[in-house]
């Protein structure tokens, strides 16, 4: 069993920032490449205050007209956010994406400072590799390899 910060150097490569002030249009932009599926929202301080998809960011463009589209980011942040910190174990994240049915978790430090953004595909192939290093460990002692 592994921890999150095994797999944190990816998940800092999908770390995407915006103020809680910022216009809706900045998150929409981070998020129009392939790089960026998730956007996460800071306060003043640097504390994660929340986050954007595309989905939000599709959902409130659908809705506007002219200059309305140009609203804060924290009008249409999701608050109440699922995370998880580095001393976490990748089992646990993964029951968290699994019950709420996630495709990115961000990762914050002790004072909820955003690190990174867990994708689940990085948590998945953690397990993958523990079940095959246990399943290889089992083989070898089945085997009597290594073993006198």
């Amino acid at each position: 069993m592994r921890k999150v910060n095994g797999i944190l150097p990816a998940a800092q490569g999908r770390l995407a920032t915006v103020n809680a002030n910022s216009l809706l249009i900045d998150a929409a932009r981070l998020l129009n490449g392939p790089q960026f599926n998730l956007v996460v929202v800071c306060d003043d301080s640097g504390k994660m205050a929340g986050v954007i998809s595309k989905t939000d960011v599709v959902s409130r463009i659908s809705h506007c007209t002219g200059c309305s589209c140009t609203m804060a980011v924290a009008q249409v942040m999701t608050s109440e956010v699922a995370f998880c910190r580095p001393d976490d174990w990748v089992n646990d994240v993964w029951s968290v994406i699994k019950e709420r049915r996630l495709k990115n978790l961000p990762v914050v430090n002790q004072n909820s400072v955003p690190i990174g953004v867990l994708n689940a595909r990085d948590v998945l192939q953690v397990l993958l590799e523990d079940v095959e290093y246990e399943e290889q460990l089992l083989s070898d002692y089945v085997s009597c390899v290594g073993y006198r």
